[in-house]
């Protein structure tokens, strides 16, 4: 369908797969992307994703911090898309930007709605435990991701997934089943069907701090929650004023140890939870490499 001019918003590697197949199949005549931010220990600005690729397949973009600042709503205008998707922006659109193309703004959106509107689906799904998890594509309104679905597919949650590899998985399947959608629903004979209020859970940002592993909750819970937070916002725990990044864990059921107290098991840390203990699988201390629990071990002697 090269006679749809879409426009696309989007900035991380989630995004990517969804931009590439749009690419292909349709004429994408447009690009908004966040800017380029400050990254690693010299601070030099880093290109999000989605910029390489729109520079790879020479695609006029813009970078606004916010699509309110001026000049913005005009471009999009000159780029009179038939419809803009949205994948992983993280900006809320004005009315004027949904009304803007014929066919309205359509969003993948990385859970089964209405479980999990909001910034961190991926994570929150690992987090609560949920056995399967899955795309959304959906007609945007006002709302945070309250729009009618157009389409959902599932897909389970492994024990061992953390956000990174589910979210890869996902993002695969959102580009298959956008482009499996967008068609049908472009040539009317795919209606959207408004969401129930029912079961409707919310998963806000996450910041650095929401990553403190707190021992007073089970080994489970503990272990979920450092595959949810994986790569970002991380885990850690704290020893006195050394603060250590908790990579991979492991859960062990029969463990003689206090909530946070201490230990450790075939060479590897342990800490007590209020049910089972949590092994430190891999870790990175502050200013070192990841390294193994053992290794860490070796080196760390107030443990």
């Amino acid at each position: 369908m090269k006679n749809i001019r879409i426009v696309f918003m989007g900035s991380p590697e989630f995004a990517i797969p969804s931009l590439i197949s749009l690419i292909e199949n349709f004429n994408v005549v447009g690009v908004v992307t966040q800017p380029d931010k400050p990254a690693g220990r010299g601070k030099a600005l880093k290109a999000p994703p989605i910029k390489e690729i729109a520079l790879q397949h020479q695609i006029e973009f813009i970078q606004p911090n916010r699509l309110s600042e001026p000049g913005v709503f005009g471009q999009l205008q000159r780029w009179a898309p038939d419809s803009i998707v949205v994948v992983a922006f993280g900006q809320i659109l004005r009315q004027e930007v949904l009304d803007l193309p014929g066919y309205g703004c359509v969003n993948v959106h990385g859970s089964l709605l209405p479980r999990w509107r909001g910034a961190a689906p991926i994570q929150a799904a690992i987090f609560h435990g949920d056995e399967e998890t899955g795309i959304t594509i959906m007609k945007m309104d006002a709302g945070v991701d309250t729009g009618p679905i157009l389409k959902q597919k599932s897909i389970t949650i492994r024990d061992d997934d953390t956000s990174e590899s589910l979210g890869k998985s996902l993002s695969q399947l959102g580009a298959n089943l956008l482009i499996e959608t967008l068609p049908d629903y472009l040539m009317g004979h795919l209606k959207p069907i408004s969401q129930t209020e029912k079961g409707v859970t919310y998963a806000p940002r996450l910041e650095k701090e929401n990553g403190f592993l707190d021992f007073s909750k089970s080994a489970l819970e503990l272990d979920r929650q450092v595959r949810a937070y994986f790569p970002w916002p991380g885990s850690f725990l704290e020893i006195g004023e050394e603060r250590i990044k908790v990579m991979a864990t492991r859960i062990i059921h029969d463990v003689n140890l206090e909530p946070g107290e201490r230990g450790q098991i075939s060479g590897f840390p342990v800490v007590g939870t209020n049910r089972g203990g949590l092994m430190l699988e891999r870790v990175q201390p502050a200013g070192k490499k990841i390294m193994t629990g053992k290794m860490f071990l070796n080196g760390f002697r107030n443990w």
